[in-house]
C-alpha cells in the first residue's frame, strides 16, 4: 500500500458516514440505462422504469455500499491493499485523486492484458521506469544529446500513464475496485482468474455475478462515480485507522414505495 497523499487530520476530518438516499439521489446514482440495453442479471436491483430509463433501488445500494465497506476496511485493517481501476473518461480523474487521498494503488489511463496475470514481465517495466528517473534525478540527462535525453523523457512520460499508480505494487493486490467492469473486463478476469476479491459500481447494463462485491450505481454520471470512488476511499482510509463504527452510522432515509412515482430525471 502506498503512503496516503493527504495527512492524518484531512483524514480524519473527512466525512466518511454521510452517505444517505438524499445523496445518492443528488449524486445521481439511480439513473440507469435504457431499458434496452439492460441486463436481466440486474433485475433484482431495478426499483421501476421510467420513460424507458431504469431506476436503481437505492436501498439495496445502501445495503451493497455497506457489505463492500465493511470488506474493504478489514481488508486493509488486516495488512492487505486494494487496487482502483477506472479508465473510462468519467473515472480517470476521480480514480487518481480517491486513490492517492487514501494510499490505494490505481489504473486509470490504459489497463495492460497480463497487469495481474503476467505480473513479473509488468513489474519489469515498472523497474525500468524507476530505473530511468533515477538517471534524470542523479543528472545523468544532461550528459545525453538533447534527442537521447528527449526520447527517454517521452518514455518516462509514457510509462508513467502506463503505471504511475502501480509504480509501488510489489505484490497481486489483495482487492480490487473498479468502475464499470464491462469497461474493464480484462482487468476483472485477471482479477477472477487469480481469486482477487472484486468490488465495482454495476448499472444496468452490467451483470453483478462477475464481481464478488457489486454495488449498483450509475457508472456514467461523474457526481456518481466521485461518490462512490470516494466512499471505497474513505474505506481504505477507516480500515488504517481501525474505524469500525462506520456501518450503523448509513443513513437510509426515504424512499419511494412500490408503486409510487419514482424520483424525476435529470441530466445525467
Amino acid at each position: 500500500m502506498i503512503e496516503s497523499q493527504v495527512d492524518e487530520r484531512e483524514q480524519t476530518s473527512y466525512p466518511s458516514s454521510s452517505v444517505s438516499i438524499k445523496l445518492l439521489l443528488e449524486s445521481g446514482v439511480h439513473f440507469g440505462h435504457q431499458k434496452r440495453r439492460w441486463n436481466p442479471r440486474m433485475r433484482d436491483y431495478v426499483f421501476t422504469q421510467r420513460n424507458g430509463i431504469h431506476i436503481i433501488d437505492l436501498q439495496q445500494t445502501l445495503g451493497k455500499i455497506q457489505e463492500a465497506r465493511k470488506f474493504v476496511r478489514e481488508l486493509i485493517a488486516n495488512g492487505g491493499d486494494i487496487i482502483f481501476v477506472g479508465t473510462k473518461k468519467q473515472a480517470q480523474d476521480v480514480i487518481e485523486e480517491e486513490a492517492r487521498r487514501c494510499g490505494a494503488y490505481y489504473v486509470n489511463r490504459r489497463w495492460l492484458g497480463g497487469m495481474l496475470t503476467n505480473f513479473t514481465t509488468i513489474q519489469a517495466r515498472i523497474d525500468y521506469l524507476v530505473r530511468l528517473e533515477d538517471r534524470k534525478a542523479k543528472g545523468e540527462f544532461a550528459l545525453l544529446s538533447k534527442k537521447e535525453a528527449l526520447k527517454l523523457d517521452k518514455q518516462i512520460s509514457r510509462l508513467n500513464q502506463l503505471f504511475g499508480g502501480v509504480k509501488e505494487m510489489t505484490r497481486i493486490p489483495g482487492a480490487m475496485f473498479v468502475v464499470d467492469p464491462m469497461k474493464e473486463k480484462i482487468a476483472v478476469n485477471e482479477a477472477r482468474q487469480l481469486r482477487v476479491p472484486t468490488v465495482g459500481m454495476v448499472d444496468t447494463d452490467c451483470d453483478p455475478r462477475e464481481i464478488d462485491y457489486p454495488i449498483p450505481a450509475n457508472d456514467d454520471a461523474i457526481k456518481s462515480v466521485r461518490l462512490i470512488c470516494s466512499v471505497m476511499a474513505n474505506a481504505v482510509l477507516e480500515g488504517k485507522a481501525g474505524i469500525e463504527s462506520f456501518g450503523e452510522e448509513i443513513l437510509v432515509g426515504e424512499i419511494p414505495q412500490e408503486g409510487e412515482e419514482p424520483p424525476p430525471l435529470g441530466e445525467e
